[in-house]
């Protein structure tokens, strides 16, 4: 179950740190005959209102500091948490890794974007889930060892006490499947600005799916 960002970020305690893996606000439609499969397709107005209105949300006490995924529809997303934790042009470091973290054949992967995005990755985590062997080219990584290494990642990176992370679903979905157990289908995927939270204090750390929307779910 997603809680509101707003709810999380009330609940925190003063010595917890928050590191926030979300997808992008709301985007401009991806046709199927897309070369590029959406690499250039940017935010639409709403979207930048609702990734705004999140960082309005973000605790003024604190610092804070953003990485995203090299497309800009998830920069800008960075950029629009920023003006709405009151900074014009916030510094946000571009990762690599946040565009393609589970990808590990491209091929395969590509050939997922032609034939069905999100079947493709259902089918990769029912695979996954199932203990299903390996093959020899996998469009994906291992779920659970891939989805450690991302947490481990936004612990290694993040060193304020809010670390953005601005991805897209594809990278969302794996570590909400592994980390929080939650299940998703070609027919109920994850909404824009939605994701996981995790905070880390000297007690421990917990994750938190959460969305800035009203829903965490799109339902097709």
């Amino acid at each position: 179950m997603f809680i509101p960002t707003s709810t999380f970020f009330a609940s925190l305690s003063s010595d917890e740190r928050v590191f926030l893996l979300v997808r992008h606000g709301e985007r401009n439609h991806i046709t199927p005959d897309d070369p590029d499969f959406g690499a250039h397709v940017g935010l639409t107005d709403r979207g930048r209102e609702q990734a705004q209105s999140l960082g309005k949300c973000i605790p003024a006490e604190g610092d804070i500091c953003f990485f995203s995924s090299p497309v800009g529809r998830c920069v800008e997303t960075a950029e629009f948490i920023g003006k709405g934790r009151g900074i014009e042009n916030p510094p946000i470091e571009k990762l690599d890794c946040l565009a393609e973290y589970f990808v590990q054949d491209y091929d395969k992967y590509t050939q997922v974007l032609r034939e069905g995005f999100y079947e493709g990755i259902c089918e990769w985590l029912k695979n996954e889930a199932a203990g299903k062997p390996r093959g020899d080219k996998e469009a994906f990584a291992p779920l659970a060892a891939r989805s450690e290494e991302m947490l481990a990642m936004m612990l290694e990176k993040g060193n304020t006490r809010f670390n953005i992370f601005a991805t897209h679903d594809a990278w969302v979905v794996p570590c909400l499947t592994h980390f929080c157990e939650m299940q998703f289908s070609p027919k109920r995927w994850m909404n824009f600005l939605t994701g996981m939270a995790v905070a880390v204090s000297p007690r421990g750390k917990r994750i938190v799916p959460v969305t800035a929307l009203e829903t965490g779910w799109l339902e097709f």
